[in-house]
């Protein structure tokens, strides 16, 4: 899903590191011992170096930061340390998207030929924006071919690109599609999808310290990810690498994020408004609605659906599909959660709208995806202090 830049080798100890937590806006301790009890032992088998761990709780923000931002020389993890989001990033895009349809720049049911004449009447032009938005072209691949490396290429080879499937027939989880979503939003808007983020969605969430490209005074606090090998790594991001996999936030700035995506139907700013319109269902699985990028389950839910939704298969096979015509509107007793990764970074975000319960879990190793689904699941358990997420 990315391109990694390597950073000069430096030994690198295996020694077990430092771990702390500490929680804000609250009482200090108020969900430490849940959130120990997920993330040490992860952190341990996984040898991440550090993870930052935000929750939020009726309304309140806990911050729970363990381990290094980097080795060498030790920096220590802070709800303010930057980490890359991966295809986290794609929940930016499909909220630009939202709200370039509720200004009537766009509309979410046009087909991409409509934004990209050069694709007008081939398979790909065919698709609808929400195809892209759900990864429901029926085959498109994970990656943008490396030999494609320009904008024309792209459209040489999304004109000679056939789907597997059909269009709406087939989950297939894609960089290729979300990219492009991204460039047809930004466009409808008459800007760049980076100024966009930049200067409409961001501030309309109050995102403060998040980027896709990092300010040099912001550098600081830009996290090292390791990659398999221990060697601290950053994202160099691709064609369509920005719309995808680009962004950078911290605990802080995504835990405000996530209360953004709790509000009810109509609350909120038109940014946020737009956000609560991406949860809308296009598509079931066999594990979950698929939103706009968004991965529902009915709450309550099993963990192991939690983890079945959240298995490799889930971004590397082409998934059936079954259309929800008409949409299903956001729901509050839902779960719905998001990973994301880079060669260095692994990240995951989860919330109960009607629980106002949150999670972000950012760390500087990538890791798997129904690890982090578990932990978060069984620090919800335990807050709520029941069973009632089993049933």
């Amino acid at each position: 899903m990315y391109k990694t830049k390597p950073f000069p080798f430096i030994a690198l100890s295996l020694l077990a590191i430092t771990l702390s937590a500490q929680a804000a806006d609250a009482a200090p301790d108020a969900y430490r011992a849940d959130v120990d009890r997920a993330i040490l032992p992860m952190m341990k088998k996984h040898q991440i170096p550090g993870m930052a761990v935000a929750l939020t709780v009726d309304g309140r923000h806990y911050f729970y930061n363990y381990g290094l931002a980097q080795r060498a020389p030790a920096k220590k993890v802070t709800s303010d340390t930057l980490f890359e989001l991966g295809s986290v990033s794609k929940t930016f895009n499909v909220a630009l998207a939202a709200y370039a349809a509720q200004h009537n720049k766009l509309a979410l049911s046009d087909k991409v030929g409509q934004y990209l004449p050069v694709l007008r009447d081939t398979p790909f032009g065919n698709l609808t924006l929400i195809n892209l938005a759900t990864h429901t072209s029926g085959g498109l691949p994970l990656q943008v071919p490396d030999a494609v490396t320009s904008e024309a290429q792209l459209m040489d080879y999304l004109r000679a690109w056939r789907s597997a499937q059909g269009a709406g027939q087939g989950r297939s989880y894609s960089n290729i599609s979300i990219g492009v979503l991204g460039l047809i939003s930004a466009r409808a808007m008459g800007g760049t999808y980076v100024n966009l983020l930049r200067d409409v969605i961001l501030p309309g969430l109050d995102m403060r310290h998040t980027w896709i490209t990092v300010p040099e005074q912001e550098m600081k606090n830009y996290a090292w990810g390791y990659d398999k090998q221990n060697k601290p790594v950053r994202v160099t991001p691709g064609l369509l690498g920005e719309e995808a996999y680009g962004v950078k936030s911290t605990a802080a700035d995504m835990i405000r994020f996530v209360d953004a995506n709790m509000l009810g139907n109509g609350e909120g700013s038109p940014v946020q408004q737009a956000v609560t319109a991406t949860h809308r269902g296009y598509f079931s699985t066999t594990k979950y609605t698929q939103d706009m990028i968004w991965e529902q389950y009915p709450w309550p839910v099993a963990l192991q659906t939690v983890i079945d939704g959240n298995a490799d298969d889930m971004t590397y096979a082409i998934q059936p599909v079954t259309i929800h015509t008409p949409p299903t509107p956001p729901n509050q007793a839902v779960f719905l959660n998001k990973t994301g990764a880079t060669n260095g970074f692994g990240a995951y975000v989860a919330f109960i709208p009607e629980k106002k319960m949150g999670i972000v879990m950012l760390a500087n190793r990538n890791y798997p995806n129904a690890e982090r689904a578990q932990a978060a699941w069984r620090i919800f358990n335990d807050i709520a202090g029941q069973d009632a997420l089993a049933r």
